[in-house]
C-alpha cells in the first residue's frame, strides 16, 4: 500500500506511538484444567480462530481459559475493541475485540485510546497485511517481532473523518463480499448446468428432431417401469462396452525416467500432476490407453471419475471402456459415462477394500443403457461441446471476474487511506479537520492520555477481568 501521498490534515507514524503493542500466552496445553467450553471461562484466541472468519468483531474463539489456565499463563485480557492482529503462523489476521478478551502467543494486539475508531484501525490493519508479513522474520514459519509491530506505519485522519472512512468501507466491502459471494456459487452452478445437460442428452431430451425415448428409472437393482415405444435400443452395459481393468507390473520393472523403449505407468494420483512419473518397458505393458480412450477411474472417494487425454500402461487403480463402434461412439460413452444416474448406480454397488471403496466392475456391467442410433449421438455430441463450450467460457469470465474481486478489496482500502474515499467530505467539512479536531491535535490529545494513564500493561494486569 502507497501511503506517501496524505491529505494535508493527516499524519503517518509508527504505531507504538499511538498504541500499545501486547503479545499473549498459552497455558499447558497438557492440562485439561486449564480450557473450558467456549463461553465458559475467559476468552481467548489462536490465530486459528480467524481463518475463515469474515466478521468484523470477534467475543470468543473455540475455546476459553479456566482461571488457572489463565492465571498460569502470560495472557492478559485486551479491552473491547482492540485491534487483535496475527503474527505469525500466519500473519495478518484481523479482527476487533467484541468484549474483554485475551490471545495465545501468536498475536500482537494493538490497544488504542478512544481518539482512534475501532473500525478505522481494523480496515487500516487489513490494509497493510502485505507490509506486515514482508517483515516477519523466521525459518520455520515467519513471526513479526513485537519491535518490529511497534515500527509499523500507522495513519492518523481526523476523528470525525475515521468514522465516515470506516463507515464507506462497511458499505462498499459489503457490496464486495456480496459479488464475491455470487462469483463463488458460480462453479456450483455450472456443474449442476452441466449434470441437466448430461441427463438430457442420455434421456433424449437434447435432441427435439427425434421422438421422445422410453424411460428406464435406475435404482439399486435392476431398471424398471419402462414405458413407451422409442427407436432407441435398450442394453445392459456389458452388451456394448468392454470395460478393461489395469494390471500391476513388477517393481523391478519401474524406472523413474524415461528412456526409449519405456513408457508411463498411468495412475489416478497420475492425471493432474506430473510429481510422480513411473515408467516401464513397453513389452512389459500388458494393458496401454491412448489419449482418446475412456479411462474410469476405480477407487476414491470419488470413485468412478471419467478421465480422457492419458497415454501409456494403466495400473489396477484404472479400467478402460472400449466400446463396441457399431452401436455407440466413443465421444458419445465419454460423455454418457458422466451423467449423475450412473455415478448413484455404481456408488450403490461399491466394494470396499482396506476401507477404500472401489468400483464392482460387475455391477457396472449391469448398468441398463438406451442408446441413440450412431447419427443421434453425433448431433447429441455436437450438442453437448456446444453446451460445454458455453459453461467453461463463462467458467472462466467468473474465475477472471473472481481474482479481480479479490484484488478490489485491497485497491479500495488502499484508497481509504489515502483518503480518497473522503476528498470531498474534507471539502464539504474544513472545520472538523483543522483546529482542535485535526490529526496533529489529536495525537497531542493521544499522547497525553498515554502519559496521563499508563501503559495498557498496567491495565490488563490480571485483576481486570
Amino acid at each position: 500500500m502507497s501511503i506517501e501521498k496524505l491529505p494535508d490534515s493527516w499524519l503517518k507514524v509508527d504505531v507504538g506511538n499511538v498504541a500499545d503493542i501486547i503479545s499473549g500466552g498459552t497455558p499447558k496445553s497438557g492440562v485439561i484444567e486449564n480450557f473450558t467450553t467456549s463461553g465458559e471461562g475467559i476468552a481467548w484466541l489462536t490465530p486459528a480462530d480467524l481463518s475463515g472468519y469474515k466478521d468484523k468483531y470477534i467475543s470468543n474463539g473455540a475455546r476459553d481459559l479456566t482461571e488457572q489456565g489463565y492465571s498460569s499463563s502470560s495472557a492478559k485480557l485486551m479491552p473491547a475493541g482492540s485491534i487483535l492482529f496475527s503474527s505469525r503462523a500466519p500473519i495478518g489476521y484481523t479482527a476487533v475485540a467484541a468484549n474483554k478478551i485475551s490471545t495465545n502467543q501468536g498475536f500482537k494486539n494493538f490497544v488504542f485510546t478512544s481518539d482512534i475508531y475501532p473500525d478505522y484501525a481494523y480496515y487500516y490493519f487489513r490494509s497493510i497485511k502485505h507490509l506486515a508479513e514482508s517483515m516477519g522474520t523466521g525459518t520455520t514459519f515467519k513471526e513479526i517481532s513485537g519491535s518490529a509491530a511497534k515500527k509499523l506505519p500507522f495513519i492518523i485522519s481526523p476523528l470525525a473523518e475515521q468514522k465516515i472512512i470506516a463507515d464507506k468501507l462497511d458499505d462498499l466491502l459489503a457490496r464486495v463480499e456480496s459479488i464475491k459471494t455470487r462469483l463463488e456459487n458460480i462453479p456450483e452452478i455450472l456443474k449442476k448446468f452441466r449434470q441437466s445437460v448430461l441427463s438430457a442428452a442420455v434421456s433424449g431430451r437434447l435432441n427435439s428432431k427425434h421422438c421422445p425415448m422410453k424411460s428406464i428409472h435406475v435404482g439399486y437393482g435392476w431398471p424398471h417401469d419402462v414405458e413407451g415405444l422409442s427407436h432407441w435400443v435398450e442394453y445392459k452395459l456389458s452388451d456394448i462396452i468392454k470395460i478393461v481393468g489395469g494390471s500391476q507390473p513388477p517393481k523391478s520393472d519401474f524406472r523413474d525416467v524415461c528412456v526409449d523403449g519405456y513408457i508411463r505407468l498411468i495412475q489416478i494420483r497420475d492425471y493432474k500432476s506430473d510429481n510422480h512419473k513411473v515408467f516401464i518397458p513397453r513389452d512389459k505393458a500388458k494393458r496401454f490407453v491412448y489419449k482418446d480412450d475412456v479411462m474410469i477411474g476405480r477407487y476414491g472417494p470419488p470413485i468412478f471419475q471419467i478421465l480422457r487425454g492419458l497415454e501409456g500402461a494403466y495400473n489396477v487403480a484404472l479400467m478402460k471402456a472400449v466400446p463396441n463402434e457399431e452401436v455407440i461412439r466413443n465421444d458419445y460413452l465419454y460423455w454418457y459415462l458422466q451423467n449423475f444416474n450412473i455415478f448413484n448406480y455404481v456408488e450403490s454397488g461399491s466394494d470396499r477394500t482396506a476401507g477404500q471403496s472401489g468400483v464392482n466392475k460387475k455391477h457396472l456391467e449391469s448398468y441398463p443403457m438406451l442408446i441413440p442410433s450412431l447419427t443421434e449421438q453425433d448431433e447429441i455430441i455436437k450438442s453437448l461441446e456446444i453446451f460445454f463450450s458455453y459453461a467453461k467460457s463463462i467458467e472462466l469470465k467468473a474465475i477472471d471476474a473472481l481474482n479481480k474481486v479479490n484484488n478490489l478489496t485491497q485497491s479500495i482500502l488502499a484508497k481509504a487511506f489515502r483518503g480518497e474515499l473522503t476528498a470531498q467530505w474534507r471539502e464539504e467539512n474544513p472545520e472538523l479537520i483543522s483546529g482542535l479536531n485535526s490529526a496533529e491535535a489529536l495525537l497531542e490529545k493521544i499522547a497525553a492520555e498515554k502519559l496521563a494513564t499508563g501503559t495498557v500493561k498496567k491495565r490488563a494486569k490480571k485483576t481486570s477481568h
